[in-house]
């Protein structure tokens, strides 16, 4: 694989990385209000919260896999076997790698695996 393509996606993921993380620290200052500023509320308020908390998990929970995520391809990128696929050994087409630059699995493998888990 092209080392020029590799420090193109390299720096994808570093800006994207950054900007989970700074969507983490925002959400964790905005949950930490939302807590901070309530008072004794009615149910109907205090129903709202949890779904809004709920939410807030959800986010930062798909976020922070995400993150791992990003950080396994920044590491492969250094031990260089970015663009390996980790079940085959075979490469990603770029194609794969620029939809999703932190792709861990070759399109044949992915596939197996989704009908594997159906």
């Amino acid at each position: 694989m092209q080392e020029e393509f590799i420090q193109k996606m390299k720096q994808l993921m570093l800006e994207s990385k950054k900007e989970i993380l700074d969507k983490l620290a925002a959400n964790n200052a905005e949950f930490k209000n939302m807590i901070e500023n309530s008072d004794a509320k009615d149910e109907v308020d205090a129903a709202t919260d949890a779904v809004d908390t709920q939410m807030l998990d959800g986010l930062a929970e798909k976020d922070t896999n995400r993150l791992r995520l990003i950080d396994s391809a920044l590491m492969r990128i250094e031990q260089g076997k970015y663009g390996l696929c980790m079940k085959c050994g075979k490469p990603i087409p770029q194609e794969r790698l620029e939809a999703m630059p932190y792709a861990l699995l070759c399109i044949n493998c992915k596939s197996k695996d989704e009908r594997r888990n159906r």
